[in-house]
């Protein structure tokens, strides 16, 4: 985050929380509205005439469609138009805004987290997400209250929800152009689409390429999305992999911004080996632009290492695929993401976008004619080893001493030949570890050192 930009409600990606707690709730969903309202007609100024159109996505959680309707009082309250996509994934909303033309979008969404949370965050009108300094501006114009009760303000307003622009059909029209129909025959694919936002979108897309598609969380029910499925539990995609001889297996999170693939032999690929697989054959094609890929400071030093070899170089950034775009963009770069499995290829989509990830490494398996096991061999990664424990509170990193004692106990033995990284997470209630080292007994002990640490900080 830039120095001197300070935020109270919005993380990493949006604002996100349990529902019915203290931010996510429809009362702060309507002031919300209100007040990015106010943030969008200032930006726009007397430029136009026209009340401005902001297009607004879901993922299928239970909470979703309150939290929307809520939302969009806000923005309508202000003279805004709303108008309602539905449930599609987070990339087919940034995609309709700039197909539509639209002021900005919003997505109600918690991403990969349980379906007890959500989440909103928002794109300009290129289909980018907002950054630190625009978050901070809605921020400040947050009203002490909406100017009348949240339910009355949500019933002078509900013709959101009968509204629908062609989000979905223009997403999946425009993703099955990136291969030629029936490019697949023969293969067998295992989809896992997290019980989220992809389960309309990924299959009639993959579908059209002629492959035999194996479904799992394709059921949702509001309240079982990314619940033992999906990118963040991707045993089940790989063991059906196994057992039914499939090629590879996709599994999307919950709106469908990252994926995380498996090979064929079940082996799970984190967005690193897919960064350094498109990074590689992009480079011997000469598309990498500048020859040059982002990541951010959690991938492996094995990527690094890789595209250096091959003639490239990385950037880094802070966590966050809003600081990679942003980064890519200042770099003159194509290609960027985190391990997590947000991939940003702007050729593509204005944001991350897991299923454009996926087409693009399945393409990489045409043209070389490799197995997904042969590809990711192109990455050889540093031992890594990663952690989080949930906390109460995110206190500074300074004010707990024995995690800090530890920290540089554990840089001094690693010295040039590893990395300790621990921050907070954006999204979640959580601390997060990370440290490389020269073998994985380094690497896991070191990791033990820092939780214990940080347990007794917080204890």
């Amino acid at each position: 985050m830039p120095a001197g930009v300070t935020r109270k409600y919005f993380g990493t990606d949006g604002v996100r929380g349990p529902y019915g707690g203290t931010v996510i709730n429809e009362a702060f969903a309507a002031r919300l509205g209100v007040a990015t309202a106010r943030w969008l007609k200032a930006r726009i100024g007397a430029a136009s005439s026209e009340p401005a159109i902001v297009l607004i996505g879901r993922d299928p959680r239970f909470s979703g469609e309150a939290l929307e309707r809520a939302l969009s009082g806000g923005f309508r309250s202000e003279g805004c138009v709303p108008i309602s996509l539905g449930v599609l994934p987070t990339p087919a909303v940034a995609r309709a805004v700039v197909h539509f033309k639209a002021a900005m979008g919003a997505m109600v969404t918690a991403s990969h987290n349980p379906a007890l949370d959500n989440g909103i965050k928002f794109f300009d009108a290129s289909g980018r997400k907002l950054n630190d300094e625009q978050e901070a501006v809605i921020e400040a114009a947050l009203p002490d209250d909406v100017p009348i009760g949240v339910n009355e303000f949500v019933r002078r307003w509900p013709q959101l929800a009968r509204i629908r622009s062609d989000g979905v059909s223009d997403y999946v029209d425009g993703m099955s152009r990136l291969l030629p129909p029936n490019c697949l025959a023969g293969w067998t694919i295992v989809l896992d689409t997290a019980n989220g936002a992809t389960c309309t979108t990924s299959l009639p897309v993959l579908a059209k390429l002629g492959p035999r598609l194996i479904s799992i969380g394709d059921h949702p029910d509001g309240r079982n999305i990314n619940a033992g499925v999906g990118s963040e539990h991707p045993g089940p995609m790989a063991a059906r992999v196994k057992e039914s001889g499939a090629r590879l297996g996709i599994a999307h999170d919950g709106d469908g911004d990252r994926c995380v693939l498996c090979d064929e032999k079940g082996e799970i690929l984190d967005g690193d080996e897919i960064l350094t697989i498109l990074a590689l054959g992009a480079m011997e094609e000469n598309r990498l632009a500048n020859r040059t890929l982002v990541i951010t400071v959690q991938s492996n030093l094995g990527v690094d290492a890789a595209v250096a070899a091959a003639g490239g170089r990385t950037v880094r950034t802070a966590v966050g695929d809003r600081y990679v775009i942003e980064r890519m963009l200042a770099e003159g770069a194509n290609l960027g993401g985190e391990s997590s499995g947000h991939i940003l290829l702007p050729a593509i989509s204005p944001t991350g976008d897991g299923l454009a990830a996926a087409l693009m490494i399945i393409q990489a398996m045409v043209k070389t004619g490799q197995p997904l096991s042969e590809l990711r061999r192109r990455l050889t990664k540093a031992p890594q080893a990663t952690s989080a424990i949930v906390v109460g509170r995110k206190l500074p990193l300074e004010q707990l001493p024995r995690l800090g004692a530890a920290i540089a106990a554990l840089e001094k033995e690693l010295g040039e030949r590893g990395r300790v990284l621990v921050r907070y997470s954006g999204t979640e209630a959580k601390l997060r570890f990370l440290v490389e080292g020269p073998d994985t007994a380094a690497v896991t002990g070191g990791l033990a050192r820092l939780e214990s640490a940080a347990r007794a900080d917080f204890s």
